[in-house]
């Protein structure tokens, strides 16, 4: 929750510093390769692969050939990551004379322009890639041995030095020109990006860890190769898909990016505080029930996961799509970002909302096929997920413009979803969805009647477009909203409730023995 909020509180800087201009979408989309390639090789591929051939290692071999194996899959990953910033900065610093050449004619100008930009931050940013991917894969090696907090408060660390250095900069230089101001951002980058990969690696030495390189082959690097191959393979489809979205957006106008990023974001809010949370935990377990062949308890712990994330994506979806207009004016519009920027984004944060209980349900999904070292699945969904993707933005980019962007997106990750359940079906019959159907449909009763009463309150409480209007409705709506749908959940007699109240008990219990 903290490294989100912080997320917030970053992007709502950079969107009054830089508004939704061409130098903020070009930043959006540099960022976004060096990141696109962390899921790559680092989060994605690397963590599915890692984790249970690290627990196999751990339960076979003891705790000093698990940490020899951390040692050999971090050596390959800085040897992999090294090679690829080079040659990406390499070619990023030939990319402005091809794009100056291409782009110094015609209408295509403009568009050229912003990709002369986009090239030229991203070679800033670049380096970030190592620093990240050795962060995911020494946070994998710290979820196989049971400890979470240091993973999770590692994007904290990155937002906290990007806010540092941006403040820093706006405050100390505010008649600086907006290009001044970016170097510190992208500087804040870097340095967050290297304590990222610090504070997990100095949690592995406190449980005996001795880094040291390593390049030997060894059965375990090869069976992990073997495992990220295909999966590899799906996230780059996922690179792709994600990186046409971001490149028609720049071709579209100055704002587009921004508005879908900033849009993408708020979407990512409850995802990143419970989503991944309950992921982040569950995969493990469900990896540790895979390699015992302990099927009926990995559909129960699947379930579970499933159940909760749901329970809190779907009423925030609704939230996130009644509330849109107040909830930008109050986070972002201010500075060099106006309300006709608030006006634009509105419409496509409400469309992303529409699509956050799928993005929440492959989240998991995923981990259930990676976890019985299923990788080709996931391939197979992420291709059909780019073919609608790609699609859809060529239909919609004219007609709807950023609008079309975020509906194809949308309609992508349903079609994923859909995909991935069907073939979790086939693979276990514990994992179908019609085990959830009945607490799914109590989720959707209470939250279409949470929706209905924060329509309500907006009809009294209107917002006139002052912060003070915004934060009176959003806090009267939202404070409403959550005990109402959590009352009517309880009701409807939502499965959980009982181990709900049985955890409650026991916080206090021992509270009070202390």
């Amino acid at each position: 929750m903290v490294s989100r909020v912080l997320g917030l509180v970053r992007d709502s800087l950079t969107a009054a510093v830089f508004g939704a201009s061409a130098l903020a979408s070009a930043f959006y989309t540099a960022f976004t390769l060096p990141n696109l390639f962390r899921r790559l090789l680092g989060e994605g591929a690397l963590t599915a692969a890692f984790i249970p051939v690290l627990t196999e290692e751990a339960k076979a071999g003891g705790l000093a050939q698990a940490h020899r194996l951390v040692s050999q899959v971090a050596s390959w990953l800085l040897a992999a990551t090294g090679l690829i910033v080079a040659v990406a900065m390499g070619l990023l610093m030939l990319a402005p004379q091809v794009l100056s050449v291409a782009g110094s004619h015609g209408p295509a100008s403009e568009t050229a322009a912003r990709w002369l930009l986009a090239a030229e931050l991203a070679v800033w940013l670049f380096p970030y890639l190592i620093f990240v991917c050795l962060a995911a894969a020494f946070s994998a090696a710290l979820q196989t041995f049971n400890r979470f907090l240091e993973p999770a408060l590692s994007p904290i660390w990155l937002n906290c030095a990007m806010i540092g250095l941006l403040a820093f900069s706006a405050t100390r230089h505010a008649d600086a020109a907006p290009i001044e101001h970016m170097r510190w951002l992208c500087g804040g980058v870097l340095i967050g990006g290297f304590l990222q990969m610090l504070v997990p690696a100095l949690a592995l030495r406190r449980l005996g860890w001795q880094p040291r390189l390593d390049l030997s082959a060894s059965p375990r690097v090869r069976a992990i190769i073997g495992l990220m191959g295909p999966t590899v393979f799906g996230s780059a489809i996922y690179l792709i898909n994600l990186a046409v979205s971001r490149l028609v957006g720049l071709s579209l106008d100055d704002a587009s990016v921004t508005l879908l990023n900033l849009a993408t974001r708020l979407m990512e809010l409850p995802i990143g505080v419970f989503a991944v949370a309950v992921t982040t935990v569950i995969f493990p377990l469900i990896a540790r029930h895979a390699a015992a062949g302990e099927w009926d308890d990995l559909a129960r712990a699947y379930r579970r996961g499933m159940r909760l994330i749901l329970a809190v994506n779907i009423p925030a979806a609704v939230g996130l799509a009644l509330l849109a207009s107040p909830i930008i004016r109050m986070l972002f519009q201010r500075g060099a970002f106006s309300a006709a920027d608030t006006a634009a984004m509105a419409p496509v944060l409400a469309v992303f909302a529409a699509g956050l209980p799928f993005l929440s349900f492959v989240n998991l999904a995923l981990r259930a096929f990676y976890a019985q070292k299923d990788t080709r699945t996931p391939v197979r969904a992420a291709l059909l997920s780019f073919a609608v993707n790609l699609v859809l933005c060529l239909a919609l980019m004219e007609p709807a413009g950023t609008l079309g962007l975020a509906i194809a997106g949308t309609v992508s990750t349903g079609v994923q979803a859909w995909f991935l359940q069907s073939r979790l079906t086939r693979l276990q019959p514990g994992l179908a969805f019609q085990h959830l159907i009945a607490d799914a449909a109590r989720i959707v009763i209470a939250s279409g009647l949470m929706g209905l009463v924060v329509l309500g309150l907006q009809r009294v409480l209107p917002a006139t477009g002052s912060l003070e209007a915004d934060l009176r409705l959003s806090v009267i709506a939202i404070g409403t909203a959550v005990p109402l749908y959590g009352a009517l959940l309880w009701m409807l007699r939502f499965e959980g409730r009982t181990e709900a109240v049985e955890t409650l008990r026991a916080a206090l219990a021992r509270r009070r023995s202390r």
